[in-house]
């Protein structure tokens, strides 16, 4: 019998049972294998590895430091931002450190306690309730197994299964599927490129440059022939003289767009969310390192006090979040409304270029 159940080890996940692994007894699971490398079966996620100030700030507020073998060259200092349709560009000054995701949730994971039990390739599957709490069903290495537990944490991402399983009748944030392709590269690019043309998408692309490698990568709607859209970018910035040969590999994850405050969910009953599965992400940029910390670091403090009335303690402290949600929420027409943004750019207000 479990005190709680966490279904993802990705930031907010792997985040909360280090917090709260000392206090209860905690189960982990996740489809990865994060306990060990295989280059043939990578353990990441589609994301562009950028630690954005927020998630900095998330990291020093845990009283964590980065380790240096998880930095990869270059770091970056300034954003590039290119708008294709109005055919304007700048550069603005932004301050993020390039990583090796792998490597970042590996580290997290790292750092549980030694009691926190771990079964990585595992996928969770259903739950039912008990009068205990809830008995959870999984998969690991091609076996049924079940657990019981108190409470479950959703901490599976845009498409989590236990969101799904506990909010049918609500309506979640829009769904973005990024794709992102690594090319060889063999000259530097110094800075992080955002890439914006209605055509492709209501939302963005980005370019980043990591060790020898450049990463394209496009936030795109999944039923409006998305893949074509992303060849359609590829061949506007070919030519802009960009140069995408030598394909080392393709990418793919679903992204949650919250356009409302009430998008996001923190859970009901003795299930709560965390990180993207509740919603918690940045609609105007899709970061999302920074709110999987946050999130899981204001559900570890509720349950500190305990697991009776833990998920009115979590969604009194997730104010804040809504509440940074909704901020960006009113960004949002500055970069992705095309005439604002075109007086933005061309005023070349707060740019270095």
């Amino acid at each position: 019998m479990y005190d709680i159940v966490i279904v993802g080890s990705g930031p907010a996940g792997a985040n909360l049972a280090r917090l709260i692994g000392n206090k209860y007894k905690v189960l982990l699971i996740d489809r990865r294998d994060l306990a060990n490398e295989n280059p043939k079966n990578p353990a990441i996620k589609c994301c562009g590895g950028l630690l954005a100030p927020d998630a900095q700030k998330m990291i020093a507020r845990l009283g964590l430091g980065i380790p240096k073998d998880i930095l990869v060259d270059p770091q970056l200092f300034a954003v590039r931002t290119i708008d294709l349709p109005n055919n304007l560009e700048r550069l603005y000054q932004r301050f993020y450190f390039n990583i090796d995701r792998e490597k970042f949730d590996r580290w997290l994971v790292s750092l549980l306690p030694s009691g926190v039990d771990r079964k990585f390739n595992s996928a969770f599957k259903s739950f039912s309730e008990i009068p205990e709490g809830y008995e959870i069903r999984y998969v690991s290495n091609g076996q049924e197994l079940s657990a019981k537990t108190r409470l479950i944490v959703g901490a599976d991402g845009a498409s989590s299964r236990v969101r799904n399983l506990i909010s049918k009748h609500i309506i979640a944030p829009e769904k973005y599927i990024a794709i992102q392709e690594w090319f060889e590269c063999p000259y530097k690019i110094p800075y992080y490129t955002a890439i914006f043309d209605e055509e492709i998408s209501d939302f963005y692309s980005w370019i980043i440059p990591k060790e020898n490698y450049l990463l394209l990568g496009s936030a795109l709607r999944p039923k409006e022939n998305a893949r074509k859209k992303y060849d359609l970018l590829k061949e506007k910035l070919t030519q802009r003289g960009f140069h995408f040969d030598n394909k080392i590999k393709t990418e793919g994850a679903f992204i949650f767009r919250p356009r409302k405050v009430s998008q996001f969910n923190a859970g009901r009953n003795g299930i709560a969310l965390v990180g993207e599965a509740a919603g918690a992400i940045s609609p105007s940029s899709a970061e999302g390192i920074s709110y999987a910390l946050k999130s899981s670091f204001y559900l570890a403090q509720s349950l500190e006090e305990g697991i009776d009335g833990f998920l009115a303690r979590y969604k009194k402290r997730s104010a804040d979040i809504k509440l940074n949600l909704l901020l960006k929420n009113l960004k949002s027409p500055a970069m992705y409304n095309p005439t604002l943004r075109q007086l933005a750019m061309k005023s070349g207000l707060q740019s270095i270029t």
